[in-house]
């Protein structure tokens, strides 16, 4: 916007997938560029490598941000050798824990680099966040040891979320879990009517806010009836679970 470009959203479908389809149709000579996330935030699923290759085939830059993709092991990072639209877009502040010190890379086609070497700012890496990725790096094997333990502990949430018949998580390769709210569901929130103005999904993030557990709520009309919960030790998904199963009996 800053530079007077215009952003054309294009929705994802009811399951979150991609609609490659209303891309494409949207793309025209004014288009330059294509963002997507893989795996998305806050729907944790992954793009296909077929999905890309076809954005890659309109000929327009492709920018994928794959923050996330330490937790799901499907990275795109080597059609950067195979053609010369792509960009890939990775951090350092989740799976190295360093969110606070804004610290990522890319990989680019020479190509893209030589243009945005010219235009980059000149100290656009602070010393203090240089010298934690050494430190992460050199101490990857401990970082890579806590990836598999989270990537384990999402699958034993996930499968405790299943249990709750009023919750519906969505599969997924991120380090969170997103899961919508069954308005049929056999539930009991007396503050929930269908006349009350919050939805039923911000009445339970604030009850769960005020026994302490705090999850991520999305004041959005898309996911107005979704929370998202992030993925912790076991103890903290054995009390996410049970204050979850608290607030349904209205304890």
């Amino acid at each position: 916007r800053i530079c007077g470009g215009e952003v054309i959203d294009i929705p994802r479908d009811n399951d979150f997938k991609l609609d490659i389809q209303g891309i494409k149709k949207a793309i025209d000579k004014k288009t330059k560029v294509i963002f997507l996330a893989s795996p998305n935030n806050p729907t944790g699923n992954c793009t296909t490598r077929q999905e890309i290759i076809e954005l890659l085939d309109t000929g327009k830059i492709v920018v994928l941000d794959e923050a996330y993709v330490d937790f799901s092991r499907e990275s795109m990072a080597d059609l950067v050798f195979q053609y010369p639209n792509i960009i890939v877009l990775r951090t350092f502040s989740k799976w190295a824990g360093l969110a606070g010190l804004r610290i990522g890379y890319g990989l680019f086609p020479e190509e893209i680099v030589s243009y945005l070497m010219k235009i980059k700012q000149p100290y656009n890496a602070n010393a203090a966040a240089k010298v934690a990725v050494m430190a992460s790096l050199g101490d990857i094997d401990y970082l890579r040891n806590n990836i598999e333990k989270i990537v384990a502990e999402r699958e034993r949430l996930f499968s405790k979320l299943e249990n709750i018949k009023w919750l519906k998580p969505y599969t997924s390769s991120a380090n969170f879990i997103l899961c919508s709210i069954q308005q049929d569901a056999d539930i009991s929130i007396s503050e929930y009517s269908e006349h009350n103005e919050e939805t039923l999904a911000k009445i339970i993030w604030r009850k769960l806010r005020n026994k302490g557990v705090f999850l991520r709520y999305f004041d959005t009309p898309r996911l107005e009836n979704f929370i998202r919960i992030s993925v912790g030790k076991p103890e903290d998904t054995d009390m996410v679970i049970k204050t979850l199963m608290e607030v349904a009996k209205n304890e």
